[in-house]
């Protein structure tokens, strides 16, 4: 049914009723009406004048701007992608910055058919207005938001620039602003030449002008290192900005409230939720020590999901008490490594419990989790599975996490829309949870935010955050904290009723963390001081393509020579290296199903005390390796002889590897799957091509082991050998193998 210009259907899908589009709540089920404004790409547009409906939903409300009258009915999409719009998906968990593909319109256009591309989570304005660009509001704007935004725009240079779209930071109509979050109206492509750090220091210069003083000595020098190539990587920037960020942040005072909160719901008997701090507990604390929030959603049904919830929170507990003790100062690789050994920690205590009650296949028990950790002026998330956190602020609600299912998979590796993904069966299903399988194969997302403003975090498990109930109902319910008109614990029983009147199929837990920022009336804001100048490494070093979580240990001397992987003469090559980066991934990362069970229960509260009866304080946990994070595919050049004689282990990205017997006889053993971590035991230039042999160590994320029913390419095993022409081999450049993996691989 078509809509009039003044209308707007209810977003619930068994309601859709008319509304008025000045109403807030449906008339008919109470439910907030979502606007949800669309930024449109493609000349078929500009048919369309403002007042009139295109495709008898979308309302011209803007040049290029559509609000979307239908939100409960699916939009139209593509059966193929376009490739001008994967780098949209393969950067999805860059959502917080980049715009999302929401849907598809196919209009006639003159004599022709045209299509028209909608964006969702465009820097629009709940009133559906632009945020402004960052170049028209950098004027008279404090220094440590001027920093925020430059740091914002650094770590976004990387993942950009892998996916061909890094001209995007160089369009100053593209960047925008609100408030501390910098954001893109859209993509631009890259074309031939990809912008280079020294053109990225030229445009800041246009900026040095307007510059606050206590940053504009420091912001020119910055300029002039990028200018004259002493900054030659985007990892050097970051970690000065980093710097320079974490001191103008001392001006600001941090003031931490944590209030958490599960109930079982109206259909659960038990509640397999848990939390920590206790459940119904407030706590108020001014500085960053020992100040922790988690939720945990756990899988496996009872008694395994109340099980394994609270056995992660005692073991995270356990490995993180003291970690603001054992931190001498802010650290931001230190933080992100423990972080991450915390979650493998408690994803081996899961297992072991697992192994020793001999639980296999879908009888192991396992939880989700979601992890908010403060520390100086920055918040710490760390994420497995598909429990959530939103990040607040008085200019909108935006999702941090991105869920470990294969919907959110498929989006990932560019194969489909989300919404479209959704539709696919066991969209929903897991690829991954604390407690399933080894630690070797779990790859827990650290990602850390800086915090210039007053704003709150909430984490919660699927029993809230089901039929976007945070998104309809955020501005009710948590901005009111932040304007002082409501306190944590009545906004979370405020949570909780929406999640069991609302939704009620599931156990529901949240967790609130506001931090209230305020000047600090011990220290003055002063100028910084230039940063140090970056001279580049030797010729004789090899410079790294970061990942995609930007983090450099300023500590030069526990940087590993090696993590330098591209001689500067081979910059040269970067067009022709950049290339490979929209390498397709093989049939068989496509096919595979990783179905661990539907979406998690919920849990027990997490009282340590309560945690020690369940007897898991008792579990003896190994080493723990630190697995790298997924990565945004990059491409690293190897020196297969240096490689070859350290006998370095390595960890495959972005796309299979198919080995074959040897160079002069091609014959293809069969594929090794993304993500395994292989060991480079030869090199050989034959036909005027360099090799190198590999032994594979372990397989990748999927566990494709033994498992050649889904494809008709053979899968190799753990154990096997085969060689790969160099050009072909995408590995992650910053992996570092740990001892006891070097040990296991040279089968010792």
């Amino acid at each position: 049914m078509a809509n009039s210009a003044g209308t707007i259907q209810c977003p619930n899908y068994s309601c859709q009723a008319v509304n008025h589009q000045s109403d807030k709540f449906c008339h008919s089920c109470g439910t907030p009406l979502i606007k949800r404004y669309l930024w449109a790409i493609g000349s078929g547009i500009d048919g369309y004048g403002m007042g009139s409906t295109m495709a008898d939903r979308y309302l011209v409300v803007g040049k290029r701007i559509l609000l979307d009258t239908t939100p409960a009915i699916e939009p139209d999409m593509p059966e193929e992608v376009s490739p001008e719009f994967l780098p949209y998906l393969k950067l999805s968990p860059h959502r917080l910055h980049i715009p999302q593909v929401y849907g598809w319109v196919k209009v006639a256009e003159k004599r022709h058919n045209s299509e028209i591309w909608l964006l969702e989570d465009v820097p629009i304005s709940p009133s559906g207005e632009l945020y402004p660009q960052l170049t028209n509001v950098w004027h008279n704007t404090p220094g440590i938001r001027q920093l925020n935004w430059l740091w914002q725009w650094a770590n976004l240079w990387q993942p950009l620039l892998a996916q061909g779209v890094v001209r995007s930071l160089t369009e100053p109509s593209s960047l925008r602003v609100a408030g501390s979050h910098l954001r893109l109206l859209e993509l631009q492509s890259d074309r031939k030449d990809s912008p280079t750090l020294q053109q990225l220091g030229q445009f800041w210069l246009t900026l040095v002008e307007g510059a606050s003083p206590e940053i504009k000595r420091y912001f020119q020098e910055v300029c002039t290192q990028l200018t004259q190539k002493q900054i030659i990587t985007s990892e050097q920037l970051v970690t000065i900005l980093d710097r320079g960020l974490y001191d103008c942040a001392r001006s600001q005072k941090r003031t931490y409230q944590i209030f958490t909160l599960t109930d079982s719901g109206p259909s659960r008997d038990g509640n397999e939720d848990a939390c920590y701090p206790a459940s119904g507990e407030l706590i108020v604390s001014e500085t960053d020590g020992n100040t922790l929030a988690i939720v945990c959603d756990g899988i496996g049904g009872h008694p395994g999901g109340e099980i394994a919830s609270p056995l992660a929170i005692y073991t995270l507990y356990q490995k993180l008490e003291n970690m603001a003790e054992l931190l001498e100062e802010w650290h931001p690789e230190s933080i992100l490594q423990a972080l991450e050994e915390a979650a493998c920690a408690a994803n081996d205590a899961i297992s072991q419990q697992n192994d020793r009650e001999n639980r296999s296949d879908r009888q192991r028990m396992g939880t989700t989790l979601v992890m908010a950790t403060p520390f100086a002026h920055e918040m710490y998330i760390t994420h497995v599975g598909d429990s959530r956190v939103y990040w607040v602020t008085k200019e909108g609600c935006h999702q941090v996490t991105q869920d470990d299912d294969l919907a959110s998979r498929e989006v990932r590796l560019g194969y489909s829309l989300y919404r479209n993904a959704l539709q696919h069966r066991g969209s929903g299903s897991l690829v991954q949870a604390l407690g399933i399988s080894s630690s070797s194969i779990l790859h827990p997302t650290v990602q850390r935010f800086a915090i210039d403003e007053s704003c709150l975090f909430l984490l919660c498990s699927d029993g809230l955050s089901d039929y976007d109930r945070v998104e309809q109902y955020w501005e009710k319910e948590i901005i009111p904290i932040l304007e002082g008109g409501i306190d944590l614990p009545t906004a979370a029983r405020h949570l909780i009723d929406i999640a069991n009147h609302k939704n009620g199929h599931d156990n529901a837990t949240i967790a609130l963390v506001y931090c209230e920022v305020t000047s600090s009336p011990t220290i003055e804001e002063t100028e910084l001081s230039p940063p140090p100048i970056e001279l580049p490494p030797p010729e004789n070093q090899i410079t790294a393509i970061a990942k995609t979580r930007q983090i450099v240990d300023p500590l030069a001397k526990k940087r590993p020579w090696w993590l330098f992987l591209c001689l500067f003469f081979f910059l040269g090559l970067g067009g022709v290296i950049g290339a490979m980066k929209f390498g397709g991934i093989n049939l068989v990362s496509r096919l595979i199903s990783i179905s661990r069970g539907d979406i998690a229960s919920t849990k027990t509260p997490p009282n340590p005390s309560e945690i020690e009866n369940i007897g898991s304080p008792s579990v003896s946990l190994p080493a723990i390796s630190t697995p790298t994070p997924e990565a945004t595919p990059t491409v690293a050049l190897l020196d297969p002889a240096k490689l070859t004689e350290r006998k370095e282990l390595i960890q495959s990205i972005n796309k299979d590897i198919a080995l074959v017997e040897r160079p002069d006889k091609q014959e293809k053993l069969g594929l090794v799957p993304t993500g395994s971590i292989l060991q480079v035991i030869g090199n050989q230039r034959h036909e005027e091509q360099e090799w190198v042999g590999l032994k594979i160590c372990s397989l990748g994320t999927g566990n494709f082991e033994g498992n050649t029913s889904i494809t008709d390419e053979k899968l190799l095993k753990k154990g096997e050998t085969g060689w790969v022409k160099l050009a072909e081999v995408s590995v992650e450049p910053s992996f570092q193998g740990t001892e006891k993996q070097k040990v296991e691989c040279a089968g010792k």
